[in-house]
């Protein structure tokens, strides 16, 4: 017999929470369209008071994009060529440099996106990653709810006032977890993809080896080869050369020395820098937290715990394992907490959650306002509840099989 949606609020816990999570994701991305147009009238997103473009972190892809076009995709990896090429993009001088620090296979989209006019260009950006993270999102909580959970996700605004790829990030990680019981190999493509951001996929081979799935390694293996050798095919060797030769220079300006604020960092290697601690002492406390992590998640990944926990767990770790991440990375922490709410709304939601979901929340959005690693701070909680959840379910587990103990 169907049952009606007014009758089923009435009787099912559950969907009533899944109602409010409608209304807040709604809420908060009403309240992101407000802010992002009220942002673009006065000149401060898109374009300046000027009407002319601003310089925002999409300038870097945009930029490298039209120098591969130009026939010398190496060019985009020499700073002060590449900076040259930003001011062309945007029409007028503008303060700092926006750097291109990625794989030549990134070259690709940055080629693609610069036939398109810059402004143009910058928009359909964020349209189509967006929307590939809300179908990973989607995927992993369901149609309305996972749309309406990923447009509110505090994240998703300062990706999209950054320009940055911190949506296609969230959509290949959640891509790969959210497909790998049920198509293993797409699972390993998305994973295969991710390596225009290696930093981020530092433990799935752990967690992947230890769990057996031999298909999804291969599938990813296979797929970061062929987009290797196809961007040596199309962009040549030079391209490669210039990235490996400065990616140790992008290291020390950024890691060693802050020239980007070390504030900005929000993993635990910024938080000591930032906060006066030593560089070797940074990357001693930030070598430690990788080793807990790949160790904690091997032993996850091979229990008998819900799978949400385990995609959980490995999405909040992606974040907390590199020194390397930006708050606009932080869209992939929405990964994490859809899979902990698909479990929790399935068995019941705690009040530790409610408060910590709440609270993590509210870190990211005063990002601007902060001078701190709030952003690290966020992902901790989300790690600290997954790991209460998966103590409850484990009590739960043994509390089961004492009370019908095996048959002999």
């Amino acid at each position: 017999m169907a049952v009606s949606e007014a009758s089923l609020s009435r009787v099912t816990p559950q969907y009533s929470a899944v109602r409010t999570i409608r209304l807040i994701g709604l809420t908060l991305a009403l309240g992101y369209l407000i802010v992002l147009a009220g942002t673009c009238l006065q000149g401060h997103f898109l374009t300046d008071a000027q009407r002319r473009p601003i310089a925002n972190d999409f300038v870097a892809v945009w930029a490298a994009g039209r120098m591969t076009l130009a026939g010398d995709p190496a060019t985009a990896y020499d700073w002060p060529l590449h900076r040259t090429a930003e001011v062309r993009a945007v029409g007028h001088d503008f303060d700092g440099y926006y750097g291109w620090h990625y794989p030549p296979t990134f070259l690709f989209v940055a080629a693609a996106l610069a036939t398109l006019p810059y402004l143009v260009a910058a928009i359909a950006w964020l349209l189509a990653t967006l929307s590939a993270y809300i179908a990973a999102i989607a995927g992993i909580f369901g149609g309305r709810t996972g749309i309406l959970f990923a447009l509110g996700f505090p994240a998703a605004l300062w990706n999209v006032t950054a320009g940055q790829n911190g949506f296609l990030t969230a959509a290949l990680i959640g891509g790969t977890l959210g497909l790998l019981e049920r198509r293993p190999a797409l699972a390993g493509v998305c994973l295969g993809l991710l390596t225009y951001k290696p930093q981020f996929g530092l433990l799935f081979p752990f967690v992947l080896v230890a769990d057996r799935r031999w298909l999804t390694i291969a599938s990813a293996a296979l797929t970061a080869t062929a987009l290797a050798a196809l961007s040596w095919l199309a962009f040549g060797s030079a391209s490669w050369l210039a990235f490996t030769h400065w990616m140790p220079i992008t290291g020390r300006i950024v890691l060693g020395e802050g020239h980007a604020q070390f504030y900005r960092l929000q993993s635990l290697f910024g938080l000591m820098r930032a906060h006066g601690g030593s560089e070797p002492l940074a990357w001693g406390i930030q070598a430690a937290a990788f080793a807990a992590l790949a160790v904690g998640l091997v032993w996850l990944w091979r229990s008998r715990l819900p799978f949400e926990l385990k995609a959980a767990a490995l999405a909040v770790g992606a974040l907390l394992a590199t020194p390397y991440v930006y708050m606009y990375d932080l869209v992939t922490l929405a990964v994490a907490v859809a899979f902990l709410l698909r479990l929790a709304l399935d068995r019941g939601m705690n009040a530790s959650e409610i408060v910590g979901l709440s609270g993590a929340g509210a870190l990211i959005l005063i990002f601007p306002f902060a001078k701190t690693q709030v952003g690290l701070i966020a992902a901790l909680i989300v790690m600290a509840l997954v790991v209460q959840r998966a103590w409850i379910e484990r009590a739960r587990s043994l509390a089961g099989a004492a009370e019908f103990p095996p048959s002999r």
